[in-house]
C-alpha cells in the first residue's frame, strides 16, 4: 500500500501511539478508573504492529512472523494485567496521582514513549521492502522471544497462583522461578524484546541499526527507573527486618536466572559488574542490614 507520512512510519506510529494514550489518560483523568493502564500500553503495541502490517501490505513472512509475536505478546501481558487488576482492585502505582493531574500526564506521556520507542524494530522491519531469506539471525531471534515469552508468563503465573493462596499473605515470592531470579517476569521480557531486535537485524540497513534504542529502552527502564528498583523498595521496606528475606536476597540474582548455590557464593563485585547486583536496589534497606550486606559482598 506504500508510504503513509514517512517510509519508515515513524511518524505514523507516534501520532497512533500518542492518541491511543491519550485516549485513556482522559478517561482516567475524568473518570478516576486506573484499571485499564497497563492493558492500553500492551494492545498499544499490538495495534501498532497490525497497522505497520497492514499499511504496508508487503506481507513478507518475516514481517508477518515478527507481527505475530508482539500480538501474542501483547495479548497474553495485557489480559493478564487486566485479569489481576479487576481481582486486586486499584493499582496503588496511582495512589499518589490520581488527584493529581500533572503526574498522571507525565505517566501517560512516558508510556507512550516506551510504546513507540520499545516497537521500533518491529516498526522498521513492517516499513522495509527489503526481504532477504531467513538466516541464523531470524531463528535466533525467535527461539530468545520464545525462552523469554515462558519465562515471563511462568513467572507471572506462579507469581498470582502464590499470592492468591491465603497461607501466604505477607511474604514474598520465592517458587518456581522465583528462587533462580528476584524478577525472573523482568528478565523474560527483556530477553523477548532483545529476540525481536535480532530477529530484526536481516534487514537493517545503515541508520536503520539505531532501533536498537528500543531493547536498551526496555533494559534501562526495568532495571533503574519503574521496574526492579520500586520492587526493590518496596520488598526491602516491608522484609528488611526478617532474616530469611535477607538470606534471599543476598543469595537470589535479581534479574538473570541463577542457581542459589552459585550465586551466593559469587563475589559481589562480579554480581554487581556483569549480574546487576547495583547498590540502589538496597537502598531501603535498614540500616545494619544495608551494611552486613556490604560487607559480605566485600568478604566473598
Amino acid at each position: 500500500m506504500g508510504t503513509v507520512i514517512d517510509s519508515h512510519f515513524l511518524a505514523l506510529t507516534a501520532i497512533v501511539t500518542v492518541g491511543y494514550q491519550l485516549l485513556f489518560f482522559i478517561i482516567t483523568a475524568l473518570l478516576k478508573f486506573d484499571k485499564v493502564t497497563d492493558f492500553a500500553g500492551s494492545t498499544n503495541f499490538i495495534i501498532l504492529a497490525v497497522l505497520t502490517l497492514v499499511v504496508k501490505g508487503s506481507w513478507h513472512f518475516r514481517q508477518v512472523v515478527l507481527s505475530m509475536l508482539v500480538v501474542v505478546w501483547g495479548l497474553r501481558l495485557g489480559l493478564f494485567l487486566l485479569m489481576r487488576i479487576l481481582r486486586w482492585g486499584e493499582d496503588r502505582r496511582f495512589d499518589e496521582m490520581r488527584d493529581n493531574l500533572g503526574k498522571l500526564a507525565v505517566f501517560w506521556v512516558f508510556q507512550a514513549v516506551w510504546v513507540w520507542t520499545v516497537s521500533l524494530p518491529l516498526t522498521v522491519v513492517n516499513a522495509s521492502s527489503r526481504n532477504p531469506s531467513i538466516e541464523a539471525a531470524d531463528i535466533i531471534g525467535w527461539i530468545m522471544w520464545a525462552i523469554g515469552l515462558f519465562v515471563e508468563a511462568t513467572s507471572d503465573q506462579q507469581k498470582l497462583v502464590f499470592k492468591n493462596a491465603p497461607e501466604n499473605r505477607g511474604k514474598w515470592c520465592d517458587v518456581g522461578l522465583w528462587k533462580y531470579s528476584r524478577h525472573p517476569n523482568y528478565f523474560g521480557e527483556i530477553f523477548l524484546w532483545w529476540g525481536i531486535f535480532v530477529a530484526a537485524t536481516p534487514v537493517l540497513k545503515n541508520a536503520e541499526w539505531l532501533v536498537i534504542l528500543g531493547p536498551i529502552f526496555l533494559t534501562l527502564l526495568l532495571l533503574f527507573i519503574s521496574g526492579l528498583p520500586l520492587l526493590e523498595e518496596s520488598a526491602d521496606k516491608k522484609y528488611g527486618n526478617v532474616s530469611t528475606y535477607m538470606h534471599y536476597k543476598r543469595t537470589t540474582s535479581p534479574l538473570i536466572l541463577l542457581p542459589p548455590a552459585l550465586y551466593g557464593n559469587l563475589p559481589g563485585w562480579f554480581k554487581t559488574s556483569f549480574l546487576f547486583e547495583f547498590p540502589l536496589y538496597s537502598r531501603s534497606l535498614p540500616l545494619e542490614n544495608c551494611h552486613q550486606r556490604s560487607t559480605a559482598g566485600k568478604i566473598s
